[in-house]
């Protein structure tokens, strides 16, 4: 389970680079767009007011820390947490402009766009609207590739888990029955002395006492 939150820095890494410079557009342009007659009112070089921070410097400095995120974690909620970052200070961006005046009332602004209509219309774009939908649009592409876990992943999962050096108490081993020490089960030897009967006294019959009498019958005639 703990391989699959790994991800490839390479995931999101030209999202993050994107997300930084884009970034550091938000953050600066209002400093140094009036050089070449490109800005919001006070159109002066770094002139720091309330709204510029609110709606420049801030979402600015979240979409910096959102693709800073992106390139260098290896974690994947971390990743996607930056991804989520950048992508709320995108938004920001966006809606930032028209949402403010409702703050402190009206007292939050970011001045007014200088120049012709055309000239307007691309300051809008660039420092806050279309900016912001870029930032969008380049973190929900990482979110989507952050998101989806590929055969790739599962794979460099699997081999990581395969490496891992078993850290778990291995179980014990069942202790063998000892072998029984009682003696086998032997008869005791019978102890009563062995039946002898006396042997006969009487003489053998010789089956000759028949014919013996008739021999003595017969000389004992004259």
């Amino acid at each position: 389970m703990n391989g699959m939150l790994r991800v490839p820095r390479s995931r999101g890494a030209i999202s993050g680079v994107l997300l930084v410079l884009l970034g550091v557009w938000g953050a600066l342009i209002a400093f140094v767009g009036p050089s070449f007659h490109y800005a919001y009112t006070p159109d002066r070089d770094w002139v720091y007011t309330s709204g510029r921070f609110w709606l420049e410097i801030l979402p600015g400095a979240a979409a910096v820390l959102g693709g800073l995120i992106l390139l260098a974690s290896s974690n994947r909620p971390v990743a996607l947490s930056g991804a989520w970052l950048a992508a709320l200070s995108g938004a920001w961006f966006a809606v930032g402009n028209v949402l403010a005046p409702a703050w402190h009332g009206g007292g939050i602004s970011a001045g007014t766009p200088v120049g012709g209509t055309v000239t307007r219309a691309v300051e809008q774009i660039g420092f806050f609207t279309g900016l912001g939908i870029v930032i969008v649009l380049l973190a929900a592409m990482a979110l989507g590739r952050l998101s989806v876990i590929s055969v790739r992943d599962a794979r460099i999962a699997e081999r990581a888990q395969a490496s891992e050096p078993v850290t778990g108490e291995p179980e014990p081993v069942p202790a063998s029955e000892p072998v029984g020490t009682e003696p086998v089960g032997t008869e005791p030897a019978s102890t009563e002395p062995a039946s002898t009967e006396p042997a006969s006294t009487e003489p053998a019959s010789t089956g000759a006492g028949p014919a013996a009498e008739r021999v003595d019958s017969t000389t004992a005639a004259p």
